[in-house]
């Protein structure tokens, strides 16, 4: 294998990527059962994806663009909420605000699942037309962020979902 050629790992996260950003994208077009089915085997095959890889290094440094602007996340966030009715709504138990409250903190599965998107669709637009070396910069800061913000956005919103899903 050439140092430059992507890994199998980050050739499926990419793919992944995209098949969230096409899912979330057709979700007003779904009912909610079938929705939360498709996110609740999506999710993890995604978790699990950013927690393999495995890129130490890479001799760029790129960032990812944020080429997603607010009105298609509201769009998106609102299509997500509208297909999630009454159950767009659950309590947050990991924010952070939580431990010094006294009143629940909600949270919603319409916006933590536009958070993710953001992230999947610049990362998606980001490597596309770019070489195998600036996709392993943009693979490394998509993981660094997956670990410090949307990993633990992805694991909220789908304990949420799983408890939609199974209510």
């Amino acid at each position: 294998m050439e140092n430059n050629q992507l890994s199998p790992n980050t050739l499926a996260f990419i793919a992944l990527a995209n098949e969230y950003c096409s899912a979330i994208e057709q979700a007003i077009e779904c009912e909610k059962e079938e929705f939360v089915a498709k996110m609740l085997k999506l999710l993890p095959r995604i978790y699990i994806s950013a927690s393999d890889i495995n890129i130490k290094e890479s001799e760029e440094d790129y960032c990812v663009e944020p080429y997603l602007d607010e009105e298609v996340y509201d769009r998106i966030r609102g299509g997500i909420a509208a297909v999630m009715a009454e159950d767009d709504v659950f309590l947050e138990t990991f924010e952070e605000d939580m431990k010094y409250s006294e009143t629940p903190i909600s949270a919603t599965i319409s916006e933590d699942l536009a958070d993710i998107y953001q992230e999947m669709y610049n990362f998606v637009a980001s490597v596309r037309d770019v070489s195998s070396e600036s996709i392993k910069s943009i693979v490394i800061t998509c993981k660094e962020d997956f670990a410090s913000f949307w990993g633990q956005t992805l694991c909220n919103v789908l304990r949420a979902l799983h408890s939609s899903f199974y209510k």
